[in-house]
């Protein structure tokens, strides 16, 4: 009845949006997208690769997987061509044809998704209430069909979408509010009754989140009954256990959709970014977080994964680790000179001659007694760190992965030391306030990379940890001299190459607002509120920057203690699960006094509006200079080698 093929009313291209009010800065955005797409690419094709190599894992449930990591690489190519067009080259027209294309293949493969997370709580079900039967209903050649039955009604579900819009009159602005084509957005711009697609809209959501959803629920309540009528409390244990990577996967997926319909049906004064945000979490959370939820919960997917690098770096040692790293070095300085030529960073008119930093606000006729707890703390943390290297370095019997990370702690928090001490000592001792804006820049980026460095130590601490107590008979295997070489250049590198856009970012924005700094050192957030223009890249950048750094970081530390506090209880014997906690107590004293401290300063700065000022740099203080007085006197007290040896030298001296 109605003629598809006359495109009077329809426009020839729509017009994707990136961030609303950020397009100046789609160059620096485009990084965090860059690693989004290439982390979920690399992760799901790992996933693919281990399962396909390894005839063990030829099972239902390693075939659900490879079937949502199949998925999964299909939403990320589906959106991947007009997001980095948007981006990375300002390209932001897409044909009208090309958009119906592209939101087909968006919806339908979030409608796969959706099927194979209730065929995968399918898988589950059938293993846990009955598992004598399972080889026999979950055969290849059922599982084949299940997976086109997925592909065939999320396929035929969609298919209307595209005539729906194509019958439709486009009289309006053609800009849509996102980076990519999806059916709410280009049926919005329509000027003709739209309450056939809205109807049908629903009825397809219904019918396939809804339903999926109800029958995951149902299959995991029969999944509980089943578990709590097993009389054996390990293993009830085991069986959930099985479900906990399945579990984070529905969640990771139905949550940001919940989420999405949420704000679009209450948040109309919800700012457009937040709508937008929520959408890509939807779509590009799923993806990211799949593979490494499925590497860290399943345990014969995690030995593959170490049995692969562990293959890897035999490779390397061969004599290519040199060139890898020159090459990867190479193309990371090629492409961040290239993003950067793209701004005209030579411009200094705007630019202060230099910054004025400060002490502490009203003491300034009591500096030159302010600067003796300052020396002490410089001396206490250069004396400490300075003792527990040369104590390693010494003793050969210390020459093992847990004192060679300490090792790498004990040059962090030397590093750290030297990075601020210039002009907080010319401050408080030479009441020499000026520093130059370059100097001030290198300053920052040192003091930053630092601390990202000791959030990465802390994380190969606690993975040293959790090999020696999870896994103690293979930990002299795993955790080689080569390898923990490689670990620490991983962390410097992507310490250096997180920190390496902030000067630039800085360095772009126009200085009108003053010069005095409120630290007696140089800090990115401190720099960006003198600048008189739009900052909201760098907070961006700097928000992801801190997820990816502390955020990661942190989530993994709790994991492996996770881990190691299972393997810990499951011991028979009360003194050797003392023994092991007391191999961990250094470590984490370690990790709560690097992070309580950069805690209480953010909670300080969301909410500490009417907090005394000197409150602020107090803690700012506390952030810097505790760890480093504190980490060698810690591990001299906590670990009984160091100790020794400590005592052995100071008598020796005596003597």
């Amino acid at each position: 009845m109605t003629d598809f093929n006359s495109t009077s009313f329809q426009p020839a291209m729509f017009q994707l949006a990136g961030l609303p009010g950020l397009e100046a800065a789609h160059h620096w955005i485009s990084i965090p997208f860059c690693v989004v797409y290439i982390t979920a690419m690399v992760g799901n094709c790992t996933v693919l690769c281990i399962i396909r190599a390894d005839r063990r894992l030829h099972q239902p449930m390693y075939l659900f997987l490879c079937m949502l990591s199949v998925n999964d690489l299909g939403v990320v190519l589906s959106t991947l061509p007009t997001v980095l067009s948007i981006f990375c080259f300002d390209v932001t027209d897409v044909a009208f044809d090309a958009c119906l294309a592209q939101m087909f293949f968006i919806h339908s493969f979030s409608n796969i998704g959706s099927g194979i997370l209730l065929a995968m709580s399918f898988d589950r079900f059938v293993a846990i209430c009955d598992p004598l039967r399972y080889a026999a209903i979950l055969t290849n050649p059922r599982i084949v069909k299940i997976g086109l039955a997925i592909v065939i009604r999320s396929f035929s579900v969609v298919l209307p979408l595209p005539v729906l819009i194509k019958r439709l009159p486009f009289c309006r602005a053609e800009a849509l509010s996102h980076a990519y084509c999806l059916h709410p957005d280009v049926m919005r711009l329509a000027c003709a009754d739209i309450t056939v697609n809205n109807i049908y809209g629903l009825c397809a959501v219904l019918f396939v989140f809804g339903i999926d959803l109800l029958l995951i629920v149902i299959s995991y309540i029969l999944i509980l009954r089943t578990i709590f009528s097993i009389a054996s409390g390990g293993q009830r244990l085991k069986a959930l256990n099985t479900c906990v990577s399945h579990l984070c996967a529905v969640l990771i997926f139905y949550i940001p959709i919940i989420t999405v319909s949420a704000i679009h049906r209450y948040g109309e004064n919800v700012p457009p970014l937040v709508h937008i945000l929520m959408s890509s979490a939807y779509l590009f959370v799923p993806p990211v977080t799949n593979p490494i939820v499925y590497s860290i919960k399943t345990k014969e997917i995690r030995k593959s994964i170490l049995k692969m690098f562990s293959r890897l770096g035999h490779t390397l040692q061969a004599g290519c680790v040199q060139r890898l790293f020159s090459s990867t070095v190479k193309i990371f300085l090629t492409s961040t000179l290239r993003l950067l030529n793209m701004v005209d960073f030579n411009s200094t008119s705007f630019h202060p001659a230099t910054f004025q930093l400060t002490g502490f606000p009203g003491q300034e006729a009591a500096r030159h007694w302010i600067s003796i707890p300052f020396w002490m703390v410089y001396i206490s943390a250069m004396v400490g760190n300075c003792t527990v290297l040369c104590v390693i370095w010494a003793d050969r019997r210390l020459h093992q992965p847990m004192y060679l990370f300490l090792c790498m702690l004990s040059l962090n928090d030397l590093g750290m030391s030297l990075s601020t001490l210039p002009t907080v000592l010319s401050i408080f001792c030479f009441d020499v306030t000026d520093v130059a804006f370059d100097a001030c820049l290198t300053q920052m980026f040192f003091i930053h990379s630092f601390s990202f460095m000791e959030s990465g130590i802390l994380l190969a601490m606690s993975f040293d940890r959790f090999v020696a107590i999870c896994d103690p008979l293979r930990y002299a295997a795993i955790l080689t001299s080569p390898r923990i070489v490689r670990i620490g250049l991983a962390i410097v590198i992507k310490s250096t190459s997180m920190l390496l856009p902030f000067p630039f970012l800085i360095k772009r924005l126009p200085i009108c607002k003053g010069n005095v700094l409120s630290h007696a050192y140089c800090l990115h957030p401190d720099m960006m509120r003198l600048a008189c223009a739009d900052t909201t890249v760098n907070n961006i950048y700097g928000l992801f920057a801190i997820l990816i750094t502390y955020g990661l970081d942190s989530v993994f530390i709790i994991l492996s203690y996770a881990k190691i506090l299972r393997t810990v209880f499951n011991i028979a014997s009360h003194e050797q699960r003392l023994t092991a906690l007391n191999t961990c107590a250094s470590h984490i004293c370690a990790v709560l006094l690097f992070y309580v401290p950069i805690i209480a300063v953010s909670v300080l700065h969301r909410f500490g509006g009417n907090a005394p000022r000197v409150l602020h740099i107090l803690m700012s203080y506390a952030y810097l200079f505790v760890p480093p007085v504190l980490n060698p006197i810690v591990y001299s007290v906590k670990t009984k080698e160091i100790r020794k040896r400590v005592s052995r030298m100071f008598s020796r001296d005596l003597l």
